[in-house]
């Protein structure tokens, strides 16, 4: 696997364990929110910190998506 390959799953990964939720419900998430799209291009940035802010940083993200998404 290539490295931005195995740093979506990582964050997948530590989503899904923070949020206890199941794999199938994170990618879920993810795919709903564009959050691989998101990683993608914050990638240089987001690889250098730790778990729990990837973690908060996506949460922010999905927040801003869904409220960006239900008001045109």
């Amino acid at each position: 696997m290539d490295k931005i390959l195995d740093f979506k799953v990582f964050c997948l990964e530590s989503y899904k364990a923070v949020h206890g939720l199941t794999g199938l419900a994170a990618y879920d998430i993810f795919i709903k929110n564009k959050v691989f799209d998101y990683i993608m291009s914050y990638y240089d940035v987001l690889h250098s910190t730790g778990r729990l802010y990837i973690v908060s940083d996506i949460d922010d993200y999905i927040a801003s998506h869904t409220t960006h998404a239900s008001h045109p």
